[in-house]
This record gives structure tokens, sequence and C-alpha cells, in this order.
């Protein structure tokens, strides 16, 4: 398997970037995107055997399952069962962005992310070039670019050297520093913050009523 890095800074190089990162994800091969805080891995998110690819090249469990990143706020509702209380609110409010929004799954996609218990993680990235890719593939599994032991990648040659031989394409959009998502789960009475992160409390409040911690 090549090591395709294409320079999203180049016109010519995006385009034939993403039309080979469409083609390797169709096909059920890896590739490393960027998000505004690092790069992540994705696959497809309807294939199981990607999936499986995906977690085994991070050396996880099917225990860490991957979220799922959107071009669309109609992808992501396709997706769950409902959005919970305030969950319009705060896609309304927060989307494109660091907000990832844990939803109850839709009981009627075949899809196998790993043991996420009914649930799915849902987020749509403020990325341009990811929203691109998510525009002709649909919904993605992706999780962060890193395997144990090592720092989640913030360049593409970080991402190459962790991922070498697995990965089929890379796109390079320079490098990726932001916080990462804001995790709130949305299937009880109350939006609750399980993580920390680009979306601060205080803002979060001002557009809903969100309970602190995971209990």
């Amino acid at each position: 398997m090549g090591n395709d890095i294409f320079d999203c800074s180049d016109d010519a190089q995006r385009t034939a970037g993403l039309a080979a990162a469409v083609a390797a994800v169709l096909k059920g091969a890896l590739v490393v995107l960027p998000t505004e805080a690092s790069y992540g891995i994705g696959a497809d998110a309807f294939r199981p055997s990607a999936v499986s690819s995906l977690l085994e090249a991070k050396s996880v469990g099917r225990d860490v399952p991957p979220a799922i990143l959107v071009g669309s706020v109609r992808a992501a509702s396709a997706l769950v069962e409902d959005l919970g209380p305030y969950g319009q609110e705060l896609i309304d409010e927060f989307w494109p962005g660091g907000l990832t929004l844990v939803c109850r799954a839709n009981r009627s996609l075949r899809w196998d992310l790993g043991q996420a218990k009914g649930t799915v993680s849902v987020r749509m990235p403020d990325h341009p070039v990811t929203l691109d890719l998510l525009a002709q593939t649909g919904p993605m599994a992706v999780s962060s670019a890193k395997v144990p032991g090592e720092a989640v990648a913030t360049t593409a040659e970080a991402a190459a050297r962790q991922f070498e031989g697995v990965v089929e394409v890379y796109l390079d959009a320079g490098p990726c520093e932001g916080a990462a998502s804001t995790i709130i789960d949305m299937t009880a009475d109350m939006p609750r913050l399980l993580r920390a992160g680009a979306v601060p409390i205080g803002r979060l409040r001002e557009v809903a009523a969100v309970a602190m911690g995971p209990d």
C-alpha cells in the first residue's frame, strides 16, 4: 500500500488528493484527513471490515468505537434516533465545529462500529478539506491519528510515520493544532458534559441546560 501524501495547499494536488481519498474510502481503505484539532484516520462508516482495519491500525479494541464525521446536519440526522433535548439548538450554534454529540444510533442502520452500546458519536468538522471529502463519501468513521505511546499527529508527516504501510492516502493541509472537541451525551433527559474541549461549558450553557460529569 502506498504512502501517498497530497499537499492540499496546491489546487491541483488538492483535487487529485480528494479524488484518491474518495476512491480509497469507497473500496474500504484507510485515509488520513485534517480536522481543526489534529489529523484523523478515517474509513467508510458502513463497511465493518474498514472500521475493523481502522481499530487495528490504531491498536485499540472494539471497546473504543470511532466517532462519525458528517458533512451536513441532514447526514447526522439520518444516523440517530433523535437528537435529544437541545440537540438541534446546539447544532445550530456550534456546527460545523468542535462539538461532538453522543446520541442513540438509528437502529435500522447496518453498520458495526464496535462496542458502542447503541449510541453513536457524531460531529460536523470545521475544515474545508474534510468537508469536501465528506460531501463525496458520506459519513466516515474517524479517530485521532495516534497509536499507543505516540502523540496525536498534528501534521500529515507525523501521521505517515505512525501509520506507514496501512493508510493509502494522506490529505496534507498543514499543521492542525486546535483543542479537541467537547463531547456531550444527548441520550438522557438533560445533555451532560462528558469531555471538556473546544466549546467551553459557559458557551454551551448559553444555548442549553448542560449537566456536568458522566453520572
